[in-house]
């Protein structure tokens, strides 16, 4: 049964993951004074783009139309790591912390490469960038996996991410409250979200991930917004794992609380995003500095109180 459950939790990730930018739209708009985008608009955008046809500079190699493919399904690998609805992946093991992370530096890397390939200023700048913060945001991901390392004494994603339980929860809640903020700023930044990118604009001093991706058109675009809708749901997982008590609900109650809290970080992602401007690129590094710098005080509130 718990098997099924969890096979449950992935089929709707992934029917899901389109909507969850779409309400984050949805929302911002609707923070802002207007009626904003169909929650829809992603899947609508997503079957125009599948319906046309490719084009290629000739200066591009076989990497360019790969990059999107690789992505996708490295993508698909980490998210069978997963602990969906609060149930153990059938596929856990000690150690698959390592495997799951490879698997999502292996799309950054292929879509680093792809906006190389082409050859062009804006996609070499975007992937600078891209790696840059990466780097960066690389840091505070460590020391949050060794914060739950030391939590819950497990190497695997379903043993880190369901330890916090309730019992948990009353003696270390403030080190995981600090622990869910500092991931949730890599969250914004690991899917290129207002204050470190705004996905929704084309302008030069402001693209990250869209300068990476400018050359790309038809089905390959469709594929990368499927990527990144699936990545920001993958990340809001993590996220709503952290925070949920394991062992709350079970079943399928479970599951609907699972889904629940993801949109849940959805209309916090769209309220954020409606309340702040886009840093400038010399104020990113510091403020993703403040990620390690949250997680060693949850770590250190920990050693002392647990």
């Amino acid at each position: 049964m718990s098997t099924f459950i969890w096979f449950c939790g992935l089929v709707l990730s992934l029917l899901l993951c389109p909507l969850l930018p779409g309400l984050v739209g949805k929302l911002k708009g609707i923070f802002v004074g207007c009626p904003g985008p169909s929650v829809w608009q992603p899947y609508y955008d997503m079957l125009k783009l599948l319906r046309k046809g490719s084009v290629y500079s000739q200066t591009t190699t076989w990497v360019l139309p790969l990059a999107p493919l690789v992505t996708l399904a490295a993508l698909l690998c980490a998210m069978l790591f997963l602990p969906f609805a609060f149930v153990d992946s059938p596929l856990a093991f000690e150690g698959d912390v390592i495997v799951f992370f490879y698997f999502l530096a292996l799309g950054r890397v292929l879509g680093v490469l792809a906006a190389l390939d082409t050859g062009s200023s804006f996609a070499g700048m975007g992937a600078s960038r891209e790696m840059q913060f990466s780097s960066l945001a690389e840091l505070g991901m460590f020391c949050i996996l060794a914060f739950l390392l030391r939590l819950s004494g497990r190497f695997s994603m379903s043993g880190l991410l369901n330890a916090a339980d309730s019992s948990m929860w009353s003696y270390s809640g403030t080190a995981l409250f600090l622990v869910a903020i500092a991931f949730f700023i890599l969250l914004l930044a690991e899917n290129c979200r207002v204050p470190f990118d705004d996905p929704d604009t084309h302008l030069e001093l402001t693209m990250i991930h869209e300068a990476m991706v400018l050359d790309y058109g038809g089905p390959d675009l469709g594929i990368i917004h499927y990527a990144a809708a699936l990545k920001l749901w993958l990340f809001t997982s993590i996220c709503s794992l952290m925070i949920v008590p394991a062992g709350l609900l079970s079943g399928f109650g479970g599951l609907l609380v699972f889904v629940l809290a993801q949109f849940l970080l959805g209309g916090l992602l769209a309220l954020v995003e409606a309340v702040s401007a886009r840093f400038r690129f010399l104020k990113v590094p510091q403020f993703l500095l403040g990620v390690p710098g949250l997680a060693i005080i949850a770590i250190i509130m920990l050693l002392l109180f647990k």
